[in-house]
């Protein structure tokens, strides 16, 4: 960009934003910046995507290098760019392995991208397949069988195939497979070593697998070799770089007779932290997340009978830069000068380099360049751009970038006119502000009235001693640089004092009165006031406490009015008055004259000292007592799995009132918890404390087994196994699982299976040797990372049975109503398959029998009624045996049509009447429609309220004589009966106890009008 163009764009700016707080940064800046590939050779899809993506305004483009060369992606058919990830195809070796750096760019400046490698994945096959010569050894001495790994790139492991696939060498105290080196190493040669090794190498990357040709191991037969003490065959340089956060691994293996023991150390006698783990018999040493204190010498010693060795090597820590301090955006004024400074830790230190729009920043003339710092003196427009400073060592190499905006613009008030009107108390301090946005800065001077005023302080700022009414008026600010001129106007206003004319007065209060402390004043009407109270130096929130405090009074008071006092309300109170030009503020101090103690308040700071995998060991301060001694404390505690707060078990069991520290006990291992404190008095229990900061107690061996341990069922030659999974709770730690043994009954080999999935609660066997319906014993076990638990009790769970194969025989069945149809046929004989029961299918339409309803019946049962069913319509049906495994075979299906519907008419017309005790019912009869069933008799409901009983009575005429006992209350109900069920019942009559009418000389219609059914 042209500098005049620069210099036209930067002075809008200026205008518009006018402050470098105001700048509105535009340059490129990394949203994603390239990481490392390694790829196997020779993937299938062939193609590599190094991403890189950039924001700012205009969007940036992007343009790529390899090993510091440009990339002309025009020419490159195999290489293009997505935004600005680099996607090449067809991939090469030898043509795309190397460094590779993204370049982003827009009209405010360009950056680098931190610098990715591009490596390729490879595993070649072994030189020559011919077999290896013979190791001839003597029992009893150690040896060495060499892999000789061949040429690769990225990461090997190895293993060792004893004699043939899949049989491998399991490391041991006495085998060790060095995965630095490859080779095998037997401590002690037994005779059951004796065959042929083949080592097997793996890439991690690639997953290729190559395996070398067998070596055999031969013994000897002139005798076994005597003792001898450890020779260390495998150990670690005396000097390993470690880099921060990598994970270390050292070796250290020894041949010997016996065989040797091999143990740890630090020469500097500090012990290992938790972190270090020793693995395959103590062989491997590793330290995870490598930190700047696990440096040292390590001792790797091993032992035998005969004597010991050892072998040491000092590690040394090694980092890539990481940034400690980096430099931000910056906007300053022409002609100001720029320091940036950039500080990044490493090992070893890094070294330092700057770059301005991707280009290397020399020092010269106003640019100096010391270490991390940057110097620009006196800046000019074309300083702008994108600055990166660069830390560097052998490790790598970082980036940290900042855009630099160089302003010039002319004086500018939008941002901080003076206010329209100022006020100010008479005798105080008026401090005027002159602000205004410019760059380079602007030079200020005063006026009040048209009449410029001197006294300024260095920023600008004027400054007006003990005003008086005299210094009232308008004043002007104007400011002006070599870019422009501008100026901003206000009014000053001095008003008087503001006075306390009543304050609130120290006092004694009884809990549970209510107080107003007073709080007026006197002021210049000019001012606006506002009333605020703080009790005991809080806020008081007069929303969120209302129950308690509320303010009283007008716009010249600010009365507190107080009511209910309880104890925590004693303590200093304070008026706060705000004016537009000062604040005052008017306290008291009142107590509460208890009447009676209350309880104690919440304990404060609960610590959780120290925690194991059942225990945590609590400490916490007390809080007031409130008048009453604090006699004891309550440990509770929550967790993600209970409801609400919970008492512990503590020791002692008993907390008294002078004890801070208690041991919770009884806690469950790997479970989060919190824990509160809540003191008790003589007059109750008290508020509880703040929770405690979560604490997870240490994992453990699960303590607990499964529960309802059974099964069976499922289908043929399986064994179903099932059981009530282990709550989280109690799971103790991470690696859940199960542990599922089983064996026939009888037999003395268990059968184990391993299931890694907490939350299951089923297990299938299958194995078509199974014979149906077999006995199992069975046991359910638990494990995590940490071990094995408990097993359940044995549980005897039968295999699954083979299906019914006969069909049940003779089925009939029968319309019972318009709803019901009874089934009946004959039970199966004794067959080798259970029969648990029956199971009937029905359905409507021939044809399609597969919409059907099931009945089933248990034991040897052979008639059920199928209920439920429409009324005057056919149905089809058959009947079949079922047990565990389902269904037998179905028999032939019946047909079978239900009876029309009971009539839809209740009996009407009923008429009874009472003489002492003898009800009379009268009805009109029911005359069923075409389409429902005869009605062949009626059905009387009696209920007796005393005893809650209803008593049928089924008579085929429409009137019935009923005899009543005189103490009882009764309801009656008639309905018809028909083939098809019963029909809808008439209204309930209710009759009322009879004793006040057992000797009335009324006629039965007057009996019948005083006997009015009434609801009951």
């Amino acid at each position: 960009m042209l500098l005049w163009k620069r210099l036209l764009l930067l002075s809008i700016i200026g205008c518009l934003a006018a402050h470098a707080q105001d700048v509105l940064f535009q340059g490129p800046r990394w949203r994603t910046e390239p990481s490392d590939l390694i790829l196997p050779n020779n993937s299938p899809d062939q193609e590599a995507t190094i991403t890189c993506e950039a924001e700012g305004k205009p969007s940036p483009q992007y343009r790529w290098s390899l090993n510091g060369t440009l990339i002309d992606l025009g020419s490159d058919y195999r290489r293009h760019m997505s935004g600005g990830n680099l996607i090449i195809n067809s991939l090469d070796r030898d043509q795309d392995t190397g460094i590779y750096q993204c370049t982003a760019f827009n009209t405010w400046g360009i950056i680098l991208s931190c610098r990715a490698t591009l490596q390729f994945a490879y595993l070649d096959n072994f030189k020559t397949q011919t077999a290896r010569s013979a190791v001839n050894v003597r029992e009893g001495q150690g040896v060495v069988l060499l892999c000789g790994p061949p040429m690769h790139s990225g990461e090997l492991t190895f293993a060792w195939i004893f004699n043939e696939y899949p049989y491998f060498v399991q490391q041991d105290s006495r085998r060790f497979i060095s995965q630095e080196t490859g080779s095998l190493y037997i401590a002690k040669v037994e005779p059951s070593d004796v065959g042929n090794y083949t080592c097997v190498v793996n890439n991690s990357i690639t997953k290729g697998k190559v395996l070398s040709s067998p070596t055999p191991l031969v013994l000897r037969n002139d005798g076994a070799m005597g003792e001898y003490e450890p020779k260390i065959e495998v150990n670690f340089p005396d000097t390993v770089p470690a880099a921060k956060g990598s994970t270390v691994k050292l070796e250290c293996f020894a041949l010997g007779n016996p065989v040797p023991e091999i143990s740890w150390r630090r020469t500097s006698g500090v012990p290992f932290p938790s972190k270090v783990k020793m693995k395959n018999s103590n062989a491997v040493l590793e330290i995870p997340h490598f930190q700047q204190e696990d440096t040292g010498t390590y001792e790797c010693v091993a032992e035998n009978s005969r004597g010991k060795n050892a072998a040491r090597g000092r590690i040394a820590f090694q980092a890539k830069p990481h940034w400690l301090q980096t430099m931000i955006d910056g906007a300053l004024s022409i002609e100001e000068n720029l320091l940036w400074e950039c500080k990044a830790n490493g090992k070893p230190k890094p070294s330092y380099s700057w770059l301005r729009n991707g280009d290397n920043l020399m020092a010269e003339g106003r640019v100096q360049i010391e270490n991390g710092a940057l110097s620009i003196a006196a800046l000019n427009l074309s300083d702008a751009g994108m600055y990166q400073c660069v830390a560097e060592n052998k490790h790598g190499i970082i980036y940290s970038s900042a855009e630099l905006m160089v302003l010039a613009s002319p004086p500018s008030f939008s941002k901080n006119p003076l206010k329209p009107l100022l006020k100010a108390r008479s005798g105080s301090e008026v401090v005027l502000e002159c602000k205004p946005q410019a760059s380079p800065q602007a030079i200020s001077l005063w006026k009040k009235s048209n009449e410029i005023v001197i006294t300024l302080l260095a920023n600008g700022t004027l400054k007006i001693v003990n005003a008086t009414r005299r210094d009232a008026g308008s004043y002007t600010c104007i400011a002006k640089n070599q870019f422009g001129t501008a100026s901003t106007t206000g009014r000053l206003l001095i008003t008087e004092p503001t006075r306390i004319t009543q304050r609130p007065a120290n006092m004694e209060i009884i809990v549970g009165e209510s107080i107003v402390l007073p709080c007026q004043i006197a002021s210049d009407p000019a001012l606006d006031v506002s009333f605020s109270w703080e009790f005991n130096g809080q806020l008081i929130d007069f929303h969120g406490d209302a129950d308690h405090f509320d303010r009283v009074g007008g716009s010249i008071s600010g009365d507190l009015m107080i009511r209910n006092i309880q104890l925590n309300h004693g303590g200093k109170y304070v008026c706060v008055i705000d004016t537009d030009v000062e604040s005052l503020s008017a306290s008291a101090h009142f107590a509460n004259c208890l009447i009676e103690s209350g309880p104690p308040g919440c304990p404060d700071t609960v610590a959780v000292e120290e925690i194991t995998d059942s225990t945590a060991q609590l400490s916490w301060s007390p809080g007031r007592d409130n008048g009453s001694p604090i006699t004891g404390y309550i440990i509770q505690a929550r967790t993600p799995f209970t409801v609400g707060w919970q008492a512990v078990d503590t020791v002692p069991e008993v907390i008294n009132g002078n004890t801070l520290t208690a041991t919770v006990v009884g806690l469950n291992a790997w479970v989060e918890y919190e824990f509160r404190v809540v003191a008790r008095n003589s007059v109750g229990m008290g508020e509880p404390s703040p929770a405690s900061a979560k604490t997870r107690t240490e994992d453990t061996m699960p303590d607990t087994a499964p529960t309802d341990v059974g099964g069976g069922g499922g289908t043929k030659s399986e064994l179903v196994i099932t059981w009530e999974p282990v709550p989280e709770e109690l799971q103790n730690g991470e690696g859940f699982g199960y542990i599922i043994a089983f064996r026939p009954l009888g037999a003395i080999t268990w059968t184990r299976v391993v299931i890694s999935t907490p939350g299951v609660a089923r297990y299938i066997f299958r194995n078509d040797t199974i014979p149906p319906f077999s006995p199992f014993d069975v046991k359910v076990g638990a494990y995590n990372n940490r071990g094995e638990g408990p097993f359940s009790s044995i549980a005897t769970v039968f295999s699954a049975e083979e299906v019914p194969i006969e069909a049940p025989k003779r089925v009939w069945g029968r319309s019972v109503s318009a709803a019901t149809i009874e089934v009946i046929w004959e039970a199966l004989p004794v067959t080798p398959e259970r029969v648990l029961g029956y199971e009937v299918v029905y359905w409507e339409d021939d044809t399609k029998p597969d919409t059907v309803g099931k009945v089933r019946t248990s034991g040897n049962y052979s008639v059920v009624n199928v209920t439920g069913l429409s009324a005057n319509t056919q149905y089809y049906l058959a009947v079949c045996a079922f047990n565990t495994a389902g269904t037998g075979p179905q028999s032939a299906h019946i047909n079978a049509t239900t009876k029309k519907p009971a009539p839809g008419q209740p009996p009407l017309n009923v008429e009874w009447t009472m003489i002492g005790s003898l009800l009379t019912l009268h009805w009109g009869p029911v005359i069923a429609m075409e389409t429902e069933a005869e009605v062949i008799g009626y059905l009387v409901l009696l209920r007796r309220h005393r005893y809650n009983d209803v008593n049928s009575i089924i008579t085929n005429k429409t009137r019935m004589e009923l005899t009543l006992s005189p103490n009882d209350n009764y309801l009656i109900q008639i309905k018809a009966l028909s083939e098809g069920g019963e029909g809808v019942g008439s209204e309930p009559i209710h009759i009322h106890k009879l004793s006040t009418f057992a000797t009335s000389s009324l006629s039965p219609l007057l009996s019948l009008a005083h006997l009015l059914n009434t609801s009951w």
